[in-house]
């Protein structure tokens, strides 16, 4: 699933932060009942797609940190360890490190990849068909 935008904006995520599009709350449950909306709000989990991925942890660079500011030398760029998640991954997280943001009309949630529990990956399983 991909974030396609009809304005010039681009979203850049900071760090290990990952942009989830949260799958539908059910109205049934499997049994056919009506669920009041409460019931969804006190479940602990949660999942949904992976929308947008942060570049990573950063790690700072030991020849930054000795330069002097009048220094010539080029400075690298700042190097980041990846993060684990890729776009179009199912994600189950925590609800509680969720935040809930709304951007052009959608519904997205902004998680930390340590809040992730796990991930479903399809190219992943490919004999098992997930």
């Amino acid at each position: 699933m991909r974030m396609e935008t009809s304005t010039k904006k681009k979203i850049i995520l900071v760090g290990d932060k990952v942009l989830i599009s949260p799958e539908k709350d059910q109205e049934k449950s499997s049994h056919g009942l009506y669920l009041p909306p409460g019931v969804k709000e006190k479940e602990k989990v949660q999942s949904g797609y992976i929308v947008k991925v942060g570049p990573g942890y950063p790690v700072v660079n030991p020849n930054f940190v000795d330069q002097e500011p009048w220094s010539t030398t080029p400075k690298e760029p700042v190097k980041y360890i990846p993060l684990q998640v890729e776009e179009g991954d199912y994600a189950i997280f925590l609800r509680d490190a969720a935040i809930e943001i709304e951007y052009e009309g959608q519904q997205y949630l902004i998680v930390q990849q340590s809040s992730l529990l796990m991930l479903i990956r399809r190219s992943s399983f490919p004999e098992i068909g997930l």
